[in-house]
């Protein structure tokens, strides 16, 4: 909802349990005036009227009061907004207006809902630029953007952040944050913050296996009580998310495309540029109300198709690596088919001269050694056992081992005089040329259109290391059009097959955030396939993603691409079903008895899918030693996913108190027929049948 004041100086948004207000001063100074509890707009309007700051030497009125500072006049904070032109820096801009926008689409394209009470967008003009802010109310979360408009002389974007995040005046916030590096993606991590900036970001041209761009503050909440600030960046290349506890104990946020304040863009006139969402959350419910109230906003406005749950799959990559054929994938296929699985993938090695990682990428057409029908003849298989056909691709890279690059060596991102570098021998293509575009948009739509496929795994397995783009006047503009053209390319694709679901890869999960996820089906988490290690993998991701996206494969056991773990299939799939379930082992090594039982838990699965996917999640214990669980809620139902790392002198698994139940009702445990109330202590079924190290259950409730 959005209320606005008489004098139209006061504006004020409101979702379920959230308000946001902000206040335009005479002097045309935008100031914040509340992120918190719901407020009235009388609430907000005698916010106000407070007098301002008293004046103190060497600080600014301003600074950590201004909902979007800019660089210029008397302010001391990280600008949001840095311009320049021939003739000067900074901004000295004044209000032009506001309008609001009951029919706008969010900046991931869905429609809002009814009562949402539209986007509101505030307008300030500096010479010829026009600085627009958006504000839109989704559930509890606030999306924020800003449009740069310019009509007049040529202007340099040096930085445009999506947002600032102003947090109420309080001592011991805390700050916490997902980091990581290639296999250990997503890994929570807590700290006091202290006075001064706490900066995160990428630099790498993709979002990065580093850091996802996340945020959440607190002053004392635990996971199912108190008040957290929580803040999402929806960008998929180059970013930066600037944390600064300022002196007064106020605390801003700073986030939006871009590590550095270089240069982003360069517009001329009739030229404009939107900044990706910067989202912001306030919860009262702690980390896990927090989390749920994200994956509600997700499932409703940011994943496409969130209602249709994502099918089982296999993929053949550690089945067969490059050596693969028709017939072997073929094999692999009906073995798949047995245990239930629903969507068959072909990953590397189906194209061009793709013997090895040496050869072929750019080459998007398949092998006709491995292929001599192309790729029809399998899909057809594929599709008459029952499943759905999926392949995989990464077409922003090129091997310099190809026809592409052998014909366009001029495509890929390079800097003159300076040597090419490789890593997993390739470079990237420079995806803001628009003949690379339409390369790259005829080569996939007649792929898609050659074969009945369904399913596509798109993949980015280096970084921007030569970001250079000779004879073009502004080079570094090639960081934010290349994000630009992939979400392009991705709509056009989505757009001319509507049947084809993507998946987000990116050598694991280094291109995972708000802004991919609103153009793919699911995102793969990372490429550490280890049931353990992803326990913790998994808890960090839930703080932000839902499990509708969370792809997770058991594989074989021992892990022998990563530790040389041993671990039981029981384990490898509990492990995996806490989010959208696929295998990835070779099938044709596994025993009869193992693919037996590998058919049970993929039939338990689909049972239990629906409230795995579209429930709302309560973790019960972190990973860390002894026993961690969580628990997924939905309508009538819940299931308990539970895993026992480690047991000490015998004793049996510790009990587990549920949480998201109706206490007055009672509930069925569908494996053992007991009957618990609504705020049940679960310790006889934890108890049987988790025992050792590696142990772990699955346990089923329904409402009775």
């Amino acid at each position: 909802m959005l209320e606005i004041s008489d004098r139209g100086r006061t504006w004020l948004l409101t979702g379920p349990t959230v308000g946001y207000a902000v206040h335009l001063t005479e002097d045309d100074e935008l100031i914040h005036l509340h992120w918190g509890a719901r407020i009235t707009l009388a609430d907000a309007e005698a916010l106000a009227a407070r007098p301002d700051p008293a004046y103190r030497p060497f600080e600014s009125q301003l600074d950590g009061r201004e909902e979007y500072p800019v660089e210029g006049g008397p302010r001391f904070v990280r600008p949001a907004l840095s311009v320049r032109t021939e003739e000067r820096r900074g901004t000295e801009w004044h209000f032009d207006g506001y309008e609001v926008d009951e029919g706008a689409e969010g900046a991931e394209g869905a429609e809002g809902a009814e009562g949402e009470g539209g986007e509101l967008r505030l307008r300030f003009r500096d010479d010829g630029l026009t600085v627009t802010l958006h504000y839109r109310m989704r559930h509890d979360v606030l999306e924020r953007r800003v449009t740069l408009a310019n009509d007049g002389p040529d202007v340099e974007l040096l930085r445009a952040d999506s947002a600032t995040w102003t947090l109420p005046q309080r001592e011991g916030w805390r700050l916490h944050q997902l980091h990581g590096a290639w296999a250990a993606e997503s890994l929570l991590t807590s700290a006091p913050l202290t006075y001064g900036d706490k900066v995160i970001g990428s630099r790498r041209g993709h979002t990065g296996h580093q850091h996802l761009p996340w945020v959440a503050l607190d002053t004392d909440a635990t996971e199912e009580r108190g008040e957290v600030y929580g803040c999402a960046l929806g960008w998929s290349g180059s970013w930066r998310i600037a944390v600064a506890h300022l002196p007064d104990a106020r605390v801003q946020i700073n986030g939006g495309a871009g590590y550095d304040d270089s240069g982003l863009l360069r517009l001329a006139a009739g030229e404009s540029w939107t900044t990706p969402v910067f989202a912001g959350l306030w919860s009262d419910e702690g980390f896990g109300g927090a989390s749920r109230a994200w994956h509600a906003y997700q499932r409703a406005y940011v994943i496409p198709d969130a209602d249709r749950d994502r099918p089982v799959l296999f993929n053949s990559w550690e089945a067969s690596y490059f050596d693969i054929s028709e017939q072997q994938q073929a094999a692999l296929a009906r073995r798949a088919a047995a245990i239930g699985i629903e969507l068959f993938v072909v990953d590397d090695g189906w194209f061009g001269a793709r013997t090895s990682d040496r050869a072929g990428l750019g080459d998007w057409t398949p092998n006709t050694d491995r292929f001599p029908g192309g790729l029809k003849p399998l899909a057809d298989q594929v599709h008459a056992l029952g499943m759905q056909f999926g392949i995989w691709v990464e077409p922003e890279m090129v091997n310099p081992d190809s026809d592409l690059y052998r014909a366009h060596p001029d495509w890929v991102q390079f800097q003159p005089g300076r040597a090419r570098t490789e890593f997993r021998n390739q470079l990237v293509l420079n995806l803001a040329r628009e003949d690379v575009q339409e390369y790259l948009w005829e080569r996939l739509d007649t792929l898609l259109s050659s074969a009945p496929i369904d399913y596509v795994k798109w993949d980015f397995n280096r970084c921007f290391t030569d970001a250079g783009w000779p004879g073009e006047p502004y080079p570094q503009r090639l960081w934010v059009d290349h994000v630009s053209a992939l979400y392009a390319l991705l709509d056009r694709l989505r757009e001319a097959h509507p049947g084809v679901a993507f998946e987000s890869c990116s050598g694991g999960g280094g291109r995972i955030d708000l802004g991919i996820m609103s153009r793919t089906d699911q995102v793969w988490t990372s490429d550490n396939t280890d049931p353990l290690d992803r326990l913790a993998i998994q808890h960090g991701f839930s703080q932000l993603h839902p499990a509708r996206v969370m792809a997770a494969w058991v594989t074989d056991s021992p892990n022998t691409q990563l530790n040389g773990r041993a671990s039981s299939l029981r384990f490898r799939f509990v492990s995996a079903m806490a989010g959208v379930l696929g295998v990835g082992g070779d099938l044709t090594e596994w025993s009869e008895e193992e693919l037996t039982e590998a058919a049970e838990w993929v039939d338990l699965y689909k049972e239990i899918r629906p409230v795995v996917q579209r429930g709302d999640l309560y973790r019960l214990r972190p990973p860390g030693g002894g026993l961690s669980a969580v628990q997924y809620v939905r309508g009538d139902e819940a299931v308990v996913l539970a895993w026992l790392q480690s047991q000490s002198y015998g004793n049996p698994a510790p009990a587990l108190r549920l949480r998201g139940l109706d206490p007055t009702a009672s509930y069925e445990c569908r494996d053992t027929g007991e009957v618990h109330r609504g705020a049940v202590l679960l310790h006889h079924g934890l108890a049987t049948g988790l025992r050792g190290d590696l142990d772990a259950k699955v346990i089923r409730l329904r409402r009775i």
